[in-house]
This record gives C-alpha cells, structure tokens and sequence, in this order.
C-alpha cells in the first residue's frame, strides 16, 4: 500500500512537472512574439490535451474581466471627442451619404476585428506588434507599433485640446464672470496639467485595462447625457438662430466673418438629403477615424474572461454597434438642430445660443469628464507598443511601467501647449493612420499569418483580404490629396479630430 501510494505521488509529481515545463515554454514563445514549428493550436483546445482540467493562458494572467466591462472598454475607445464633429460632416455630405458612410465604416470596422482575431486565435498571440513580427518580421513589428503609437498620441492630444479649450469657460461660467480675467484658474495650459497630474495620471498607473472598465462606463454615461441634451435642443432652438454673433464663426468649414450675421442663414435651414462640397473629403475621415478601436482590441481580447473568438466578436460586434447609434442620433438631431450653421466642433455652436445656457455647461462638463477618463483608455496601446519595442518579453516592472506613462502625457502636454493649430496635424493622422488600422494592417497580417495549407492565397477570404487593403490604400490617397488640394486652393483645412 505505502509503494503504491508512493509510485502515485512519483507520477503525479512528474505529470506537475511536465505541465510546468510545458506551459514555461508555450508563455516563453508567446512572450518572444514566435511559434514553434509545429502546426498553431486551435483557440478552442487546450495547450495539453491529456491533462483533463487544465486551461488555455495566452498571457501571464488569466483574463478576469467580464463581458460587460468588455463592451465598456471598447466602446469607450471607440467614441472619442469625433462625436462633437459628426453633425459638420452631416452638413457636407447630406443625411443619405452620410448614413451610407456611417453602416459602411461600422461593418468594415467590425470585419477588420474578424480578421484580427483571426490571425491571433491562429497563432496564440494578442498583441499589435507581436502579430506584425510574425507576418513581416522586426519591420512589421516596428511598423504596428509606430502606427499605433502616431494614431494614439493625436487622439490624446484632441482629448487635452478639448480640456484646453473647455474647461476655462466652464470655470468662467460657473464663477459668473463676463469674461475671461487672465487668472490662473482661468489658463488652459495650466488646467490641462492639473487635470492630467491629478486625474489621468493616477489612472494610467492601473495594471491592467479591465480596471477602467468602472471609468469606462461612467464616460459612456456622459455622452449619453450629451446625446439626449442634444435630442432636447432640437425642440426648443429654432432656425435660423435668434442671435447676433459679434465673433467669427464657420460657414462651410471656413472662418468667413465677424459680427451680426444672423441674416445670412435665412436659406441654410434646409435640410439636405445629398450634398457635396469642398469640405466633403474631409467628412471621410471625420466619420472612419471615429470608428477607430483596434489598438485596444487585442488588449482587451486578453483580459476577457472565458476568451474565445466568438465571444470577443461579440463584444466589438455591441460595441461598434451601440456607438453607430449614439453617432447616428448625435449627428442627425445636432444637424437637424442648426442645419448649415453647425460648427466643426459642436459644442461652439451651441454657445452662440446662449453661452449662460445652464444645460449646456452640464454638457460641457460632461464631455470634459468622458474625455479625461478615455485618455488612460488609449496610452494602454501606446505603452504596449513601445515595451514591444524596447523590451519585449520581459517580465512586468512598475517603474517601468510609470517611466513610460510619465514620458508619453509630458510630450502630449508640451505638444498640447506649444502647437497653436493641430487641426492640420490631425487631418493627416486620420487619413493616414485610420485607413492603415482599420484596413490595411489588419488584411496583411491574415494574409501573412494564416497558412497557406489551411486557407490558399486564391481563396475567398484571402482575396476579400486583399481587396480590403486596396481599399484602404485607395481611401488613404483620396484622403490625402483632397486635403492637400483644399490647403493649396483655401489655405486652411478644418477637420475634427477622434
């Protein structure tokens, strides 16, 4: 009986061993962004088949987070402060384009997350960049990490610009000055460093992204609140608007004039059904950069809990969908609202109503709220990339960790700061950077990625990978040289950031 059971703790202490010794080398693999030579293990089976019990680790930690903090998070990355310019680019499309634009970007968004989660369910890897070093090498895995990180970096800057710009005059109101004293409080360099100190910091020290799911879904509550001010406004603000505005507003896109033009929006109170014009190239990348998620998708996929294909789909499939109808309502009822008159960034043309409207500074402060909390959301991707970068596969280190969110919201502060005008910026980065996350990246990577004994280069869903990037590089040229032609015939561009 005593050899039996000591042949029994014998086997078992082996079987431990060789569990250990196996899931060593799988996380080992998965850390150096390579897989052996064998053929890739399904998502669905287990790394050891012959152990009954034991589960798939795709990383260090097993994902913890649930579904709905799942749909939170990247919703929240999803919406971003685009949403304030989707009723200019109702304005220069017309309500039929721009739906059209609207349904076509949210499904191509959604195909390019089945194409994503394709490659990685492939090859067991949930990183950006891990996934371009096994399609193209060091240069595919620089190349991920630098998109990634160009997209990133405009977007944070837009959230600050918002606070830069906003929160002076919400201070303003609320304190009931006429105008703007010069006081400290009253400085948005100042205030956007408060804000990022006190608020953003602290937050981007969290390990792990599932945390923001709580913050996540507090900022989705803000925008909800914004969309149904805007629904409200629809009824009680009449066109054309019952004001005389004594400072410069945008009238398709440019700054045309100052002082009481109230007369000249007799005739732009008319809803139109199709329109183009100058500023509609730019309505493009407004409506493909406010769909953009996918550097935080693969981030999430790994904090998932229970993680399949199927269900991280799912969770992009309610995310993209929820934010295709907040968009959709945002942009018709502001548009209906203000019709030709609407402002680039929305927000604006509200305070020409009334600038003492208690409502609307509610908004503001709401918007203001959902914004700071979406910049921890979006330095997660830009942090992945850069310890990809520099030191993969280490283990985790916190001072590294901090060094790095310290570096990246001091260069946003000091670009946020010094650049008077990064609206032009911003146009290139979403001509550039959405096309190349949404389209072009995610279709070579599965053509790279999935073998070619499973799926062959003259198959369906590689050819439809393919013409998927020649749309993307088609978007990305027409975007660029109508915005570089409206530089050269205007002199000026306006586009809104994400």
């Amino acid at each position: 009986m005593e050899m039996e059971n000591l042949a029994d703790g014998e086997d078992s202490h082996m079987l431990n061993g060789s569990v250990s010794e196996s899931l060593n080398t799988d996380r080992m693999t998965l850390d150096e962004g390579y897989e052996p030579e064998e053929a890739a293990i399904p998502e669905q089976e287990e790394f050891l088949p012959h152990v009954p019990n034991q589960k798939t680790h795709f990383t260090d930690f097993e994902g913890k987070t649930s579904f709905g903090m799942s749909v939170f998070n990247l919703s929240n990355a999803i919406m971003g402060s685009g949403i304030l310019g989707l009723a200019y680019a109702m304005s220069n499309t017309g309500i039929i384009l721009f739906v059209f634009l609207l349904i076509a970007i949210a499904v191509l968004s959604s195909y390019s997350i089945h194409l994503l989660l394709k490659c990685s369910g492939v090859v067991g890897i949930r990183a950006y960049e891990q996934l371009g070093q096994r399609a193209f090498g060091s240069g595919g895995k620089i190349l991920a990490a630098l998109i990634i990180t160009m997209h990133n970096v405009g977007a944070m800057s837009s959230y600050l610009y918002i606070i830069k710009s906003e929160l002076p005059l919400v201070i303003q109101t609320f304190l009931g000055l006429s105008r703007n004293t010069g006081d400290w409080y009253l400085n948005g360099n100042v205030l956007i460093i408060i804000v990022t100190i006190s608020l953003i910091f602290p937050l981007t020290l969290m390990k792990h992204l599932g945390y923001l799911g709580y913050t996540s879904g507090f900022s989705l509550t803000c925008m909800v609140f914004f969309l149904c001010s805007v629904i409200y406004k629809k009824t009680v603000i009449s066109c054309p608007l019952n004001t005389t505005m004594t400072h410069p507003v945008y009238t398709n896109g440019h700054n045309t004039t100052e002082g009481d033009i109230s007369g000249t929006f007799e005739d732009m109170c008319i809803a139109k059904l199709f329109t183009v014009n100058s500023q509609t190239a730019y309505s493009i990348p407004i409506v493909a950069f406010a769909f953009v998620c996918h550097p935080e998708v693969l981030p999430i996929y790994t904090e998932l809990r229970r993680a399949t294909k199927s269900r991280m789909q799912n969770v992009a499939n309610v995310s993209i969908f929820a934010m295709f109808v907040m968009y959709l309502m945002t942009a018709m009822f502001g548009y209906l609202t203000f019709y030709g008159q609407v402002e680039p960034e929305m927000l604006h043309t509200y305070s020409n109503v009334d600038p003492l409207d208690k409502l609307m500074l509610c908004v503001r402060l709401a918007v203001l709220v959902a914004v700071t909390l979406t910049v921890p959301v979006v330095l997660f991707p830009i942090r992945r990339a850069i310890q990809q970068l520099l030191c993969p596969g280490q283990d985790f280190r916190w001072w590294r960790h901090i060094v790095i969110a310290t570096c990246l919201l001091t260069v946003v502060n000091i670009l946020v700061i010094f650049v008077p005008n990064i609206k032009d910026i911003f146009g290139v980065i979403g001509a550039t950077s959405a096309p190349s996350l949404i389209f072009i990246l995610p279709s070579i990577f599965y053509i790279r990625i999935v073998p070619n004994e499973k799926e062959a280069l003259t198959s369906r869903p590689k050819i439809q990978a393919a013409l998927f990037a020649s749309l993307g590089f088609v978007f990305m040229v027409m975007s660029l040289s109508f915005i570089i032609v409206d530089w050269v015939t205007t002199g000026k561009s306006n586009v809104g950031g994400h």
